[in-house]
């Protein structure tokens, strides 16, 4: 397996990181995930600007351009000879002394590492998977910006704990307000009265890419979405339940704490809209003209 640190691809038994690094030592930095179909980063571009968006959030000078980061992710595919994978790119403040001053780091760190993707199981998608509401909160929004893909994830990972001692697939999180947030690494989505609703931004979200092109393709097929604010009440009322990301694309919910939902109709089709965007997304690239691995 190779790895790209840096400025080069590397084996991974190369691929060291300082224990000085501030992304060890104070979870300073962002991260991006991104999925390849066919040998094409999906949505490159949106997913990019995300990431040097949060690095402008808390002034990070990458050191790089877009198509630089692009560039490095490609010869990351090339390197491990994939063309259907699952990408990480993280950037720390970087090697500095102890200490919060940002300016102790004078390079940042860059790594992109590639793995070939393995598909989730066929029955999440026939039947839907079991979600817990928990208990831990969506940090507050005026405490650290959700639009920031932030290394700081132990807010998560504590929903996720949660989710695991429950034998749930993933854990919803609620605001300080107590109405629903988003999942631990998704966007959740729920249908009532023939209306898909999600939640806004405004709730402490962070706007997924996935979720934006579900709620785009949802309104082409012709349904109603309602951004906003709702509650756990609301959520268990509902006639269907999916949630969405980078990887899972759009999965059906099968459950929720204790209650029980069908694989409905709007899911089924969200996600076959979807698989079309990725085909044709990809039919589009190829044809631009030289092949994206010269």
């Amino acid at each position: 397996m190779f790895i790209y640190l840096n400025d080069k691809v590397v084996p991974s038994s190369e691929a060291k990181v300082s224990v000085f690094d501030h992304g060890f030592l104070y979870g300073d930095g962002i991260y991006e995930t991104l999925r390849v179909y066919d040998g094409v980063i999906f949505m490159a571009d949106e997913h990019l600007r995300r990431l040097f968006r949060s690095a402008a959030l808390i002034g990070l000078d990458m050191h790089r351009d877009i198509s630089g980061v692009k560039l490095a992710v490609y010869e990351t595919l090339q390197a491990n000879s994939l063309i259907n994978a699952y990408v990480r790119l993280t950037v720390s403040r970087g090697y500095g002394p102890i200490g919060l001053d940002p300016d102790l780091c004078k390079e940042p760190t860059f790594v992109v590492i590639a793995n070939a993707f393995k598909d989730y199981p066929q029955a999440f998608y026939s039947e839907g998977i079991k979600l817990i509401i928990a208990a831990t909160r969506r940090n507050l929004k005026e405490a650290l910006n959700p639009q920031i893909k932030s290394l700081n994830f132990l807010n998560n990972i504590l929903a996720k704990i949660e989710a695991k001692k429950a034998d749930a697939h993933e854990a919803i999180m609620l605001n300080a307000a107590g109405h629903l947030a988003e999942g631990t690494i998704s966007n959740i989505f729920f249908v009532s009265d023939g209306i898909v609703h999600t939640p806004s931004p405004e709730c402490g979200i962070l706007d997924g890419i996935t979720r934006s092109l579900v709620i785009e393709d949802a309104v082409k097929s012709g349904m109603r979405v309602k951004e906003g604010e709702f509650t756990t009440a609301e959520l268990y009322r509902a006639t269907e339940v999916f949630i969405t990301n980078t990887t899972m694309e759009v999965m059906p919910v099968s459950r929720v704490d204790t209650v029980k939902f069908k694989v409905g109709e709007a899911s089924r089709a969200l996600l076959k809209k979807y698989k079309q965007e990725v085909n044709g997304y990809v039919k589009e690239k190829k044809g631009e003209g030289p092949s994206l691995w010269e």
